[in-house]
């Protein structure tokens, strides 16, 4: 009798440690999918070719990003659901106090970062979430900068990176402790000339020294929309 009991205990533990085993891994990998997303490897490129849509009574910011090399879209950066508020101020001087909601997407329509910001009183503060709606990290803008410039910290205001820009043309530079991390030109070094020459179109170079799947990258593309819709508007 005992043994018969002492049977049935193992069996039961088997089951239940069987049971147990299958509902942590399951639990585990939700949890994983939920929290721990694998950045897109769209993202891991060095080099974006940025062009702006033009129109005569364009009040939404929206561009089409290139691949450098086949020169096909591989990202959409759109400016959907406007107020009407807001598109009418777009064609005033306080074009760049109004707030901003753009999403940057595949060319297939998948969610890859949102850089949104509020009403700018007196200087910009804004926000870049992952696909999954996250906190990344904020941009804030510097006061009586030569040419515009951003603190860009990560989600727990930490510096990682500043941008800085010249007036006197599309020149702005990612730098963190005296190290560049990336330009945004209309002169792209593999061409050796201008690249573009009407609208805002330009060329994004990330350094190869910045991680493939590095967060940076998001908040790097994130704040060269800013670029346009902050500080050379």
């Amino acid at each position: 009798m005992a043994k018969v009991i002492k049977l049935n205990l193992f069996v039961w533990w088997k089951l239940l440690n069987s049971i147990i085993n299958k509902y942590f891994i399951t639990f585990a990998a939700l949890f994983l999918k939920l929290f721990y997303t694998r950045m897109n490897p769209i993202l891991s490129q060095n080099l974006f070719l940025v062009k702006e849509h033009i129109g005569m009574f364009k009040a939404a910011n929206n561009y089409d990003i290139y691949h450098p090399e086949n020169n096909q879209i591989i990202m959409n950066c759109r400016e959907n659901n406007l107020g009407f508020f807001t598109k009418v101020l777009r064609f005033t001087d306080y074009k760049r106090a109004t707030p901003f909601n753009v999403e940057i997407t595949t060319a297939s329509g998948e969610k890859l970062i949102t850089v949104r910001r509020g009403v700018a009183i007196f200087r910009s503060t804004v926000e870049v979430l992952d696909e999954k709606d996250r906190l990344i990290g904020t941009f804030k803008q510097k006061f009586f900068s030569i040419g515009g410039k951003f603190d860009i910290l990560d989600k727990n205001e930490k510096p990682v990176a500043t941008l800085q820009g010249k007036w006197t043309g599309w020149d702005f530079k990612f730098s963190h402790e005296n190290k560049q991390l990336a330009q945004v030109s209309k002169k792209w070094a593999g061409l050796g000339k201008e690249f573009f020459t009407s609208a805002d179109n330009y060329v994004l170079q990330i350094e190869d020294t910045i991680a493939a799947d590095s967060p940076l990258r998001q908040l790097i593309l994130g704040a060269v929309m800013c670029i346009d819709m902050v500080l050379k508007e």
